[in-house]
C-alpha cells in the first residue's frame, strides 16, 4: 500500500487525506503544530520544516512527498527531494514563494501582469511611487498570504508610513511594489498536470475578497470564452515551464476583457473548493492522483456551484444541509479571529436555482452581505441567454 507524505497539516492536508482515502492510500503529516487539523485523521508526525533528522524519520515513512503549504522552506524540500520523490518540484515552489521570481517568470512568459518592481530602500520606494501612481501596493516578497504583510500606499503622503511598516523586512524577505488594478473581478484558474505532462483545467472561478480574505467562489466565472480559453493557456505556460506536477492556482485580474496575473499559488488552493462537491473529480483527487502518477480525473462542472469561506467560527450548519445539494466542511480547528475554520459548497443545475439556495442560506446565517455578490452574479448569468 502507497504512503503519500504531506509537508503542513492543515485544512488542505485534511482534505486530501479524505480524497487520498477511497483510492487506497495511506498517509503522514508532518507539521510543526502539534494540533494540526490533519492530524485528527491521518498519523502526525511534529517537527521543525528545517529539522533534518525529523525529516530524515518523516521520508523514511512515506513513499512520495508532496505539501499544502507554499512557505514551506525551499531547501527542505530540496533535502527531502534526495531521499523520496518531492511533488511539486522543489524548483516550482521556490519560485512561488518569491513574489519577485514569480512575476518575473509571468513577464517571461508573455503573461500580462501590472507594473512591478523590486524595493531595497526607501529611496527606491519614492522613486517607484512615483513612476507607477497611487494607489499602489508596497508588499513582502516572502511569505505574505491573506492579505499579510502588504500596505496600500493611497498618496505620496503614505510612503513614511509604508516603509516604517515594512522597511525592515527588506533585509529579510524583500519587498515589492506592484502598481494597482482598477479591475472589474478577480478570477483564478485551478489547473493540473500529472508527471506524464497531461494538464487539465477547471472551468475558472470567480472569486470576492474580504480584507485580502477570500470570503465566496462561483464556478464557472462570468468571463468570456475568450477569457476561459486565455486563462488556461496561461496556466498551461506556467506548468510546463516549471515541469509542475500536481494541483496549482493562477489568480487573475479581469479588465475589460483583458487578463492580468496576480500571483501563483502551488498547491490546492481555497477558490478550488468548490469542487470537492461541484466537479467530477475534486482538486484534492487529482492533487494525489497527478503525485502518484495515476491518470487524471475529468474536470467538468456539474452544472454551477458556490463556496463560502468560514472564518474565526463556524455558524450553524443547519441552513446548509437543508438545502439538496449543500455541503458542509468542518475543519475542526479552535475558533479564532480571521481563522479559516470551514467552508460550505452549494451546487444547482441552474444559476437561479443557486442563486436561490445561496439567498435562504444567506438570510438564515445573517450572511447577506456575503451570498450577495454570488446571488447578483448568478442573476446576470440565467438571464443571459445561452
Amino acid at each position: 500500500m502507497t504512503t503519500v507524505g504531506i509537508l503542513g497539516g492543515g485544512q488542505l492536508a485534511r482534505m486530501m487525506v479524505l480524497a487520498g482515502a477511497p483510492l487506497g492510500l495511506r498517509f503522514v503529516v508532518f507539521d510543526p503544530a502539534a494540533d494540526a487539523c490533519a492530524g485528527q485523521i491521518a498519523p502526525l508526525q511534529v517537527g521543525a520544516f528545517d529539522d533534518n533528522a525529523a525529516l530524515a524519520e518523516f521520508a523514511a515513512k512515506v513513499d512520495v512527498i508532496t505539501f499544502d503549504f507554499e512557505n514551506v522552506p525551499a531547501a527542505s524540500a530540496r533535502w527531502l527531494a534526495e531521499r523520496r520523490p518531492v511533488y511539486p518540484n522543489p524548483a516550482a515552489l521556490a519560485v512561488a514563494q518569491d513574489r519577485l521570481s514569480e512575476k518575473t517568470l509571468f513577464q517571461e512568459l508573455g503573461i500580462p501582469l501590472p507594473p512591478f518592481a523590486d524595493i531595497d530602500s526607501r529611496e527606491a520606494l519614492a522613486a517607484r511611487v512615483a513612476e507607477f501612481g497611487t494607489p499602489c501596493i508596497l508588499k513582502t516578497r516572502r511569505l505574505g498570504y491573506d492579505g499579510k504583510g502588504q500596505f496600500r500606499i493611497r498618496s505620496q503622503a503614505d510612503i513614511d508610513a509604508a516603509w516604517q511598516a515594512l522597511g525592515a523586512q527588506a533585509g529579510k524577505t524583500g519587498l515589492i511594489l506592484e502598481g494597482f488594478v482598477a479591475f472589474d473581478r478577480e478570477v483564478s484558474v485551478v489547473a493540473v498536470r500529472g508527471r506524464d505532462g497531461e494538464f487539465r483545467a477547471w472551468p475558472l472561478t470567480g472569486n470576492w475578497h474580504v480584507d485580502g480574505v477570500l470570503s465566496a467562489s462561483l464556478a464557472p466565472a462570468e468571463v468570456t470564452a475568450a477569457q476561459q480559453a486565455t486563462a488556461i493557456d496561461y496556466a498551461r505556460r506556467v506548468a510546463e515551464h516549471l515541469d509542475y506536477v500536481g494541483v496549482f492556482a493562477l489568480e487573475l485580474f479581469c479588465r475589460g476583457d483583458a487578463l492580468l496575473a496576480n500571483e501563483m499559488a502551488p498547491r490546492v488552493h481555497n477558490s478550488g473548493h468548490w469542487t470537492s462537491d461541484g466537479a467530477e473529480t475534486s482538486q484534492f483527487e487529482n492533487h494525489v492522483r497527478a503525485v502518484l502518477g495515476l491518470p487524471l480525473g475529468d474536470t467538468r462542472v456539474l452544472g454551477y456551484a458556490s463556496m463560502l469561506n468560514w472564518l474565526g467560527q463556524m455558524p450553524d450548519a443547519k441552513p446548509v444541509l437543508a438545502e439538496a445539494a449543500g455541503h458542509w466542511h468542518d475543519y475542526g480547528k479552535q475558533p479564532r479571529e480571521g481563522r479559516k475554520v470551514g467552508h460550505a459548497n452549494l451546487r444547482a443545475d441552474s444559476p437561479l436555482a443557486l442563486a436561490e439556495a445561496l439567498q435562504r442560506v444567506g438570510d438564515a446565517l445573517g450572511r447577506q452581505a456575503q451570498v450577495a455578490p454570488v446571488v447578483e452574479t448568478l442573476h446576470r448569468t440565467g438571464m443571459t441567454p445561452g
